[in-house]
């Protein structure tokens, strides 16, 4: 998947945020972010990393926020490098207590946090998008009242959007969209992991998105077959 060398491109860089894009040129657009929150005990903030995928430049990033205090796990597809650059930072990963198979794709080496309905002391509640065997699918989101991540129900890769979408829902939940989840959360951004974030009228987004799925469902997916014929 990630083919030749990593070029980070930074993206949805915010007071207190940032995100980047490892491999520019890839078609899945994997997005990886970062927020800092306030230690009251030291000096520098406290940076969570979510689903990274690691390229030559991301610790200076993540620098730039405080230090590192855990890696993210958002889906269960997205161990991506959370090991390497938990294992770099010496800090745990941090995976949902509900979300089976992840730990075992890591390093036994590496330290493995449990988490409930909040994400340790960050402030963000987490939001259990997902979780089902058909499709195997088991997602969290994060939300601290004004940044909303979704790892992979909703994205603005290109192939996730619709006509006229700025988000769209994943291609395989065009039909039955995340609605009971993520629908009338207010958020001022969201950020995905794939492609770049909305950080103008994310709310106004996040709600299209669910509730014009199905109905744009068809127009994406003829797109989707077009992007993929030899001519």
């Amino acid at each position: 998947m990630k083919g030749d060398e990593p070029d980070l491109h930074e993206i949805d860089r915010y007071d207190g945020g940032v995100g980047w894009i490892a491999y520019p040129d890839e078609t899945m657009e994997r997005a990886s972010h970062a927020f800092a929150v306030d230690n009251e005990e030291t000096d520098a903030a406290d940076v969570w990393v979510v689903d990274p995928v690691d390229a030559p430049g991301v610790d200076e990033l993540l620098d730039d926020l405080g230090e590192v205090a855990g890696v993210v796990v958002g889906l269960d597809r997205h161990v991506r490098d959370s090991g390497e650059v938990a294992a770099r930072h010496g800090v745990p990963v941090y995976v949902p207590e509900w979300m089976t198979g992840v730990a075992e794709e890591l390093d036994p080496d590496v330290e493995v946090e449990r988490f409930g309905s909040r994400l340790a002391d960050t402030g963000f509640e987490a939001i259990r998008i997902r979780d089902s065997s058909l499709p195997p699918w088991q997602e969290v989101g994060l939300f601290d009242g004004e940044t909303l991540i979704v790892p992979e129900s909703l994205g603005t890769a290109s192939y996730f959007r619709g006509d006229r979408e700025r988000l769209g829902v994943h291609p395989m939940l065009r039909l039955t969209p995340p609605t009971t989840a993520l629908s009338g959360l207010d958020p001022e951004r969201v950020l995905t992991g794939h492609g770049v974030g909305v950080h103008e009228r994310a709310a106004v987004a996040v709600e299209d998105a669910l509730s014009d799925s199905r109905s744009k469902a068809p127009g994406l997916y003829a797109k989707t077959l077009a992007s993929a014929l030899p001519f």
